[in-house]
Formats: structure tokens, sequence, C-alpha cells
């Protein structure tokens, strides 16, 4: 019987450790064994590939971005069933690649990663790992792995956050986060509360309202909304995109110049753009909901487009029309045994509402990248306290007094425009540049540690944070999950996703501090290397683009080209 050689492997020493099973991990893993380093681990709390694709499972969950975008550059899918996907057939393709790659060889699921600890003497990470299902951990419930290199893909979106309001613990009813569906419960006829008015929450809202008795959404903060045009990709549309030789990277490059080209719309305050998308959301908000004028005031936000994320829905609206649905924009005093206690900030208008089940759909913490995970770099320096005043890393990813360490969709990198997919990518091929100069220093019998110099870090990140203060993510009118306390933004990026590619199509070790056990060795790299880039964007018109198209291909085209015509806001 032929053996699985990849079990053979050193199950407590491997060059490469990756944290999580999303897209983000799975990108830099495919990287990895595409450049030959076969000797890595992905270590996946959950029971599979996924990430927040397998975590959220809610009614109604499905993708912001339109689905010929929300894929790998290198396994584009023409299979995709509607224009925006929903979450089942996102992990289905995910599970896919998965399988494609053979990254089922080189994952531990089950598996948390709680502590990470860098090692001066032998420049390497001691990454503690805890067990979390049953039956192996009778055999092991925890160890510690020793590597080279300590890459997270963790991402902004992984621990639900939840608001500490009073009282929680004396509901008799059911209470659940929209991040952890529990499926087991029985919607139906239940009376229903929804804290929260989010992505999810308009996502969440129109399913539960078909089956419950009484849905309350409850909305501190109106979001800007516009419509999705969601519909089905009939089976001959995807025929031709998987049949005809060009059309999906075409097509896919054009939604990708109709993103980029929402960016002034969306991130730019006061522009012309960004005062055009205001007039269209609300002529969507009124058109949508005619009858109901005392809506009209308490469902316009008072900020700019884009500084909190803009909600793309077609049924939200329509569901607050319905006679069974309210929206309750009181401030929550305190959750009692039977419901909620409204009321604040105006005690005497206060009023007891009984509810069944209470969803929280309150987001992610957000400003906590490796929350969980107690990392301490150089001089045991730990995570932290390097981030006391907010999380920053240089160009998103590598980040002061942490040798060998990465992270994708880290500080600076979330998109209010475009699929972050093409980001995650960028940064994957980054990172590998990094990881291999460390692999060979280790094929020479040394050591080496790569940390990004502190004063580069600063200056790009005071640099970037002018240039953030430009925006709308830093509108005074709003709070967002985009800043910390302080004010400061600590999670998007501030240009468009062709302005980041481009800064990362090549590396400057200028940047970064190479220590190798042989001070002399004169095998370190300098100067500054190409990577290149993942060009998506079209470089020429639309006409010649399909010049060479055969006519059923064109006519798919024009069709296509014709439904995405509208410059809607997609968030990545």
């Amino acid at each position: 019987m032929e053996q699985d050689p990849e079990q053979y492997r050193e199950f407590t020493k491997s060059s490469v450790v990756i944290v999580g099973g999303g897209f983000s991990g799975m990108c830099m893993a495919i990287k990895l064994l595409e450049a030959g380093t076969r000797d890595l681990i992905i270590v996946e709390k959950s029971t599979g590939f996924g990430g927040t694709w397998k975590d959220n499972s809610y009614p109604g969950c499905c993708c912001d971005v339109l689905s010929t975008l929300y894929s790998y550059s290198f396994e584009q899918n023409p299979n995709w069933s509607r224009r925006y996907p929903a979450q089942g057939e996102i992990l289905d393709y995910v599970r896919e690649v998965a399988t494609k790659y053979k990254l089922y060889s080189f994952v531990r699921f089950c598996s948390e990663v709680t502590e990470a600890t860098w090692d001066k003497a032998s420049k390497e990470w001691n990454v503690s790992v805890r067990v979390l299902s049953n039956k192996e951990a009778e055999a092991c419930n925890s160890y510690t792995i020793q590597t080279k290199f300590f890459i997270s893909g963790v991402g902004q979106l992984t621990q639900p956050y939840w608001p500490q309001i009073p009282g929680q613990e004396r509901f008799h009813g059911k209470i659940m986060h929209a991040a952890r569906w529990d499926w087991s419960y029985d919607l139906k006829g239940k009376r229903i509360a929804i804290i929260g008015n989010g992505a999810a929450a308009v996502q969440i809202a129109p399913e539960v309202a078909k089956v419950a008795s009484q849905l309350t959404i409850f909305q501190r903060t109106p979001k800007w909304v516009i419509s999705r045009l969601d519909d089905e990709v009939q089976e001959w549309k995807r025929g031709l995109l998987r049949n005809v030789p060009f059309l999906l990277p075409k097509i896919r490059a054009l939604i990708m110049d109709r993103n980029e080209g929402t960016y002034e719309s969306l991130i730019r305050r006061g522009s012309a753009e960004s005062a055009e998308l205001t007039k269209e959301s609300i002529a969507f908000l009124h058109s949508e909901l005619p009858d109901r004028p005392d809506l009209w005031e308490v469902l316009t936000p008072k900020y700019a487009p884009g500084c909190k994320r803009i909600l793309i829905t077609d049924d939200y609206y329509k569901t607050l029309r319905l006679p069974h649905v309210a929206l309750e924009t009181r401030g929550i005093g305190t959750i009692t045994e039977k419901g909620i206690h409204v009321g604040i900030p105006k005690p005497e208008e206060g009023e007891s509402l009984g509810f069944d089940l209470i969803v929280f759909a309150t987001g992610f913490q957000t400003q906590e990248f490796l929350q969980g995970i107690d990392v301490r770099g150089v001089d045991g320096r730990s995570l932290g306290d390097i981030w006391e005043k907010g999380a920053r890393a240089l160009y998103g990813m590598t980040v002061e007094s942490l040798p060998n360490f990465g992270i994708l969709y880290g500080p600076n990198t979330n998109l209010g425009h475009n699929s972050i997919i093409l980001m995650i990518e960028a940064q994957a091929r980054y990172l590998l540049t990094i990881v291999k100069e460390v692999l060979k220093s280790a094929q020479r019998g040394q050591g080496l540690a790569i940390t990004p110099r502190p004063e580069r870090l600063r200056e790009w990140n005071a640099n970037l944070q002018k240039e953030l203060d430009k925006t709308t993510f830093a509108d005074p009118l709003c709070s967002s999950w985009y800043k910390n306390k302080d004010g400061h933004i600590t999670n998007n990026w501030s240009g468009t996703v062709v302005d980041y590619q481009k800064l990362l199509s090549k590396l400057d070790w200028s940047d970064f501090d190479l220590e190798e056990d042989d001070s002399g060795s004169s095998s370190l790299p300098s100067g500054a290397v190409a990577i290149g880039r993942v060009v998506e964007e079209s470089l020429v018109g639309p006409q010649a683009m399909i010049g060479g198209i055969s006519v059923g291909a064109l006519a798919a085209l024009s069709y296509l080209v014709y439904r995405n015509r509208r410059r809607i806001p997609l968030l990545g």
C-alpha cells in the first residue's frame, strides 16, 4: 500500500507556520508550494478550510463583491450561479481550491495557536498549539512547533464583537451572534430582535422576516444603502464563460475597472462623485419606501458615504415595509428576563419589548488582528506593547520587533471599494520573497532574521495617516470599525487596489534590518528586487479587448457589461 510521504514530516518542526485556513492562509500556502517549499504547516482552529466563509453561515449570508472578481486570479471560477455568491457557494469554491492544491496534506484542523515567541539564539519562532478535538487531545492536548517563519492569515473579521449590554445573563430566551449562528434553533413563529443594522443585519432581516411572528431591528446609526441588482447567472452564460477562451478574464478586467472607478465616490470626501453617490442613495431609499416618509430621516446618515461600510441590498428596505417588522431607534437600556428595555437617552420614553430570540449582528473585534494569540518578539516584547497606540505594519505586512513574521489582511489593508482577494494575492507574493531569503540562509547553515526598520515603519505610517485623514474614513461625523478608540484609522488602505499592487511589485531591502549568524556573510540580499504584479485591470479599451472574440462570446460580454454598467460601490 502506497504511503503519503507528507505524514513523515517532523511534527514539531517546520520551515513555515501559517495560522488560518481562509483565503489569506490558503493563498500563502499555495504560493509557497508553487515556489517549491513543502515544509509548511497550516494551523486552523475550525474543522475545515474557509475562514470567515465557514464561520459565518447565518440566513441570507452572501458576498458584497461581484462573483466574477471574488476568486483568486489563478483560479477564476466560471461556475458562479449568481452575480453575488452566497456563503455556501463560496465555501464550495474554497474547498475545491484546497483540494486541487493538495492543501489538506499540510493542514492541522481543530488546532488553535495560543502563543508565538521569538528565540533570538536560534532565530526561530516557538509556536504553541492547543488541540481542540477531543479524540486527538487524548493523545496530545498541546505542543510547540519550531519554525523559521511565522505568518498570520487570521485576517480582520475573526472574533465576534459582543457589546456589553447589562442583563444578558438574565434573558430567558435564546441569544446568538450572527457570526456563530445556531441552526438548531427553530425561528418559526418567534419574536426576534436583531441588534445592529450593518452588513449582516441587512442580509439576515429579510430571511428571518419570512418566518418570524415579529421582527424588530435595533438601529443606533443609519447606514448608506444602495441597490445590489443581484440576479441568477443562467447556465448558457456559464457555459460561455467555461468554453470561450479569454472571456472570463476580460469580463473580470472590466469589473475591476468599474470597481476601481468607484474610488473617488467612496473615498474622497467632498468630491463630486461622493455627492452623486449621496444623491443616488437617497433616491433609492425614497423609491423603496415611498409611503414611509417617517423612516426617511432616521434611515438617512449625516456623514459622507464610505465613512462606514456601505450596504448593498435589494430587499432590506422592502422588509421594513412589512406589518410585523419594526425599526427601533431608541437606545437599548438593558436586557431583561423577557426581552429588551429601550429608552436611552430618554428614560421617560422607556418601554419593555418582549422577544424569544436576540441576535447580535454587531460585527467583529477588528482592532486586535491576532486576538487570542500571545505574540512576543525581540527581548520578549509583546505585540500588545508594540501596538499600544494602534496597529501598524510596514505596507500592512511586517511589524517592528517581530523578525521573520508576516501578516496578510493586516493593518491598513482593508478596502471600501473592491475585492480584498486582490490585496491578499499581492501580499502573498511580497512575503514569499522574504521567506525565500530566510530559507536560503538556512540552507547555508545560517540563521537569518529579517525585521522592518522602525524608522522606515514610522515614516510609512505617518505618510499613510496623512493620506487617510483626507478620506471619508476620517469623517468626524461618524465612528466605525475602521478606527481605533483614538480615532486613528488602523484598518483601511488609503488608495486603490492598483496603487497597492504597484507598491508591492518590488521589495527594497533597505526597508529591513537583516541579521545573520555569520555577520560577515556576503550572501545577504541588498538593493531592490522586482516581484511584479498580477495585472487584472484592462490595459486597452473595451473595443480592442473584445476584437478577437467570437460573436456568441461578444453577445455574452455585452450583456454582462450592461448588467454591470452602474457604478455601484462594492466592498472587500
